[in-house]
């Protein structure tokens, strides 16, 4: 089978990838693994920060149903519970579908397959009631079911506060945040509503131990120096989950396989794909946007992959030179908009680089 778009990830980088190509006149095809394209924007109940051009002010949730219904009206063709096994140089990908495998030969292919939790271990890491952050995101506000009474969140940077208040909205008891740095990560707004609920952050800790005999029954925290716990400063609180939410890494396997080169690139999230102004990685045809160039937020996601849609348009001739470069310019404004402030300053740093060495 060949296509001339096709998108592996349906997350908010690739479904909106997918509308812009579809809208531009491209054969697009997007493929995900799970049973609902938009990813994260389904367990995003808080309401987006920027401009109106960002959505200021809208929900996640409400982000993704739009996008949803956008893909579903300009029919979109979308490949669901149909997780991509293999990236070949030539852009071929191998799909798994209804119990068979199928190779799609694409002219252009774009990667957008996200972001994965960073563990963090430490004694009684494996316990059941341990887990990522997101993966408690997924089950109270997705799934609708607690992932316990009394929570401990482990990390202050957004992902961990967001999630810690929405825990708390959905009635558990988050005993406190730990953080092992001694400023909390999160933007200011989050924050505030995490000390006007009077859930106490714990500011150069870190969880030390969780223990229970086959489940958490306990948490101990210690003050964190010098990247060494201190001893005799353990606190023992009792707890039935432990959140961890010490960062995310770029999903790029795929385009590893495909031969992509990488590089680490800390401020992103570590090992990732390097990609030029367009969104074009070493390999010629192959794109990548989203939390697979570079760990950022949803609104970044969504227009890294509207502009590597656009570029992919113009290079099959779907855009004139002079409206794709009219296209890009406006994401790229909005682009740098996003990383505009105190948080994004590094991460525009970051991106500045990746181009540059992409290019």
């Amino acid at each position: 089978m060949k296509r001339e778009v096709v998108i592996i990830g349906g997350g908010p980088a690739g479904l909106a990838a997918a509308i812009e190509a579809k809208k531009d006149g491209c054969d697009v095809l997007l493929i995900d693994e799970n049973r609902k394209a938009g990813g994260q924007l389904f367990k995003q109940l808080h309401k987006f920060f920027g401009s109106s051009a960002h959505r200021a002010g809208v929900r996640g949730i409400d982000i993704g149903k739009e996008l949803l219904e956008e893909s579903e009206k300009i029919q979109v063709d979308v490949w669901l519970n149909s997780p991509c096994i293999g990236i070949f140089p030539d852009k071929r990908a191998v799909v798994l579908r209804d119990g068979k495998t199928e190779i799609v030969e694409a002219e252009k292919l774009l990667l957008c397959t996200g972001g994965a939790e960073n563990p963090l271990r430490f004694p009684g890491w494996t316990l059941p009631g341990v887990m990522g952050a997101g993966a408690a995101q997924t089950m109270v506000n997705v799934q609708r079911v607690l992932p316990g009474k009394r929570i401990l969140m482990v990390g202050s940077g957004n992902v961990g506060v967001i999630v810690a208040y929405q825990l708390l909205q959905a009635g558990a008891d988050v005993v406190g945040i730990v953080e092992g740095m001694p400023r909390i990560g999160a933007y200011g707004v989050h924050a505030a509503k995490i000390r006007r609920a009077g859930i106490p952050f714990y500011l150069g800790y870190t969880i030390a131990e969780a223990r229970g005999k086959d489940h958490v029954e306990k948490a101990v925290i210690a003050k964190f120096e010098n990247g060494q716990i201190v001893k005799g400063t353990e606190l023992e609180t009792q707890v039935d989950a432990v959140c961890i939410a010490v960062g995310l890494r770029p999903l790029s396997e795929l385009a590893q396989m495909a031969g992509v080169h990488h590089e680490f690139i800390p401020e992103l999230g570590g090992w990732m794909p390097i990609h030029n102004a367009d969104m074009e990685t070493s390999v010629p045809g192959i794109y990548v946007a989203g939390d697979t160039a570079g760990v950022e937020e949803a609104s970044t996601a969504m227009d890294e992959g509207r502009l590597a849609a656009a570029a992919a348009a113009a290079a099959l001739g779907h855009l004139t030179k002079e409206q794709a470069d009219e296209r890009k310019a406006q994401i790229k404004g909005r682009l740098d908009s996003l990383r505009q402030g105190p948080f994004g300053e590094r991460r525009m740093a970051a991106k500045e680089r990746v181009v540059k060495k992409g290019a």
